[in-house]
């Protein structure tokens, strides 16, 4: 069965309601968002509510991170949580701990790993009971804070990312049937000396995550309602697939959305469909988990202005034309036959590590991605695999891969990981250069 969710953001304060929960207000969410006929939610805590000081869990906090997912639960729903929050809709929630005069790196300094450590291991203990719970995720998009885009990035090495992710993962759930993940923009596949590296989101926890948005350059570079647009997230399912060890890895599309900074209300639906069911053509999808449930209240300032407009529901949990369409789908695409396997696959030239020669190839532009793209466009239903895998005939057979394609080198990059703005100054300084 393929799963279908949304992004639990609640309509009353945003994730600031974690402040001081209104659970009338949280039950009236989640029963709008299973009146759409959806079976999951994300949760996300914010890091400094539950975390405030590095040898200070508050008790409180996890219990109304546990009564969100009961609540759930009652509504009919499954609930994955998220332990740090990290960065949301513009906004960096970090607690002092790491900043200011207490700056250190989240990823190599050994208190501040202790730390997470602990406050993984505090949430597995509050939820691993509750029937509707489905696991972890370490954090939402964490790895933005190693970037060099971050206004103020945190260091870190790749071999420091490795350590870092196997120290939070440590034995995993406790619960055979729980996940524990971990999930990264998409700079860990489009960005050249990113510590976090593909390997890394296509190898550890027990299943791949992937965040789809065509604002990276997608849409500005061939149109919001392009081939390359609405095939994106399907594109990066199928990249994340080429980097796992196993075949049959599952790959869950946790965030995708369709950002009104690049399309227009009208658009959306149509996106919306056109991208659920492009990405729904892969036998390793677990679920498709939109972004998001609500809109943000208008009243609340400083949010980047498509944050007003991404829900299913309005503020006033009003079902959106997006929204009932993203439940048709789930209707129809729920109990859709196992896709076939894929049979060709564009080739990732990578080193002994595993590591893309050029991820700015991989991104919207480049050789990998235009290859690609092209053979979808020709219906041919492409795979991605490493230079590695289709040099072992063994890993192509167990993957069904009877036809390799090379990738042209020579294709223009649009990819940026920060925003609009500087996205469309890149590209015109190198289409001018």
């Amino acid at each position: 069965m393929l799963r279908f969710g949304v992004n639990y953001t609640p309509s009353q304060d945003w994730f600031y309601s974690w402040l001081d929960p209104d659970w009338k207000a949280v039950r009236r969410d989640l029963e709008a968002v299973a009146a759409l006929g959806l079976d999951h939610i994300r949760v996300l805590p914010l890091w400094p509510v539950v975390q405030p000081n590095r040898t200070l869990i508050r008790r409180r906090a996890l219990r109304d991170v546990r009564r969100v997912v009961e609540i759930a639960g009652e509504a009919g729903l499954d609930a994955g949580v998220d332990v740090l929050q990290g960065h949301l809709s513009g906004f960096d929630f970090v607690p002092s701990w790491l900043t200011d005069w207490h700056r250190r790196s989240m990823f190599s300094d050994p208190d501040a790993v202790a730390a997470q450590v602990h406050l993984v291991e505090a949430f597995e203990e509050q939820l691993h009971d509750l029937p509707n719970f489905l696991g972890l995720t370490l954090g939402n998009e964490i790895n933005q804070f190693a970037s060099a885009m971050h206004p103020t990035p945190m260091s870190a090495t790749t071999e420091q990312v490795t350590s870092w992710l196997g120290a939070l993962h440590g034995a995993g759930p406790r619960v055979a049937r729980h996940f524990r993940l971990n999930a990264e923009f998409d700079a860990v596949w489009y960005a050249d000396g990113h510590a976090f590296v593909p390997s890394h989101s296509s190898r550890f926890g027990g299943m791949s995550v992937v965040h789809s948005w065509i604002f990276n350059g997608t849409a500005q570079g061939y149109g919001p309602m392009s081939h390359e647009s609405v095939h994106h997230a399907a594109y990066l399912v199928e990249l994340s697939r080429a980097f796992a060890v196993d075949a049959a890895r599952p790959v869950w599309l946790q965030e995708v959305g369709a950002p009104l900074n690049q399309l227009t209300e009208a658009q959306a639906p149509d996106f919306c469909e056109r991208t659920v069911r492009a990405a729904a053509d892969s036998e390793t999808l677990w679920g498709i988990t939109w972004w998001c449930s609500h809109d943000v209240d208008r009243r609340l300032g400083d949010f980047p202005d498509l944050e007003h407009s991404l829900g299913l529901l309005g503020a006033d949990s009003e079902v959106k034309p997006i929204g009932r369409r993203f439940a048709e789908l789930a209707a129809e695409l729920r109990d859709r036959p196992r896709p076939a396997s894929r049979r060709e696959a564009v080739v990732v030239p990578v080193d002994g590590a595993d590591v893309p020669l050029s991820r700015a190839e991989l991104s919207p532009g480049g050789g990998v991605f235009e290859a690609w793209m092209d053979r979808a466009r020709a219906g041919a239903r492409p795979a991605l695999v490493t230079s590695g895998t289709a040099a072992d005939t063994g890993a192509l057979s167990a993957r069904g891969i009877e036809r390799l394609v090379s990738a042209d080198p020579t294709g223009r990059t649009f990819y940026t990981s920060v925003s609009d703005a500087e996205v469309l100054q890149r590209t015109a300084a190198h289409v001018d250069g």
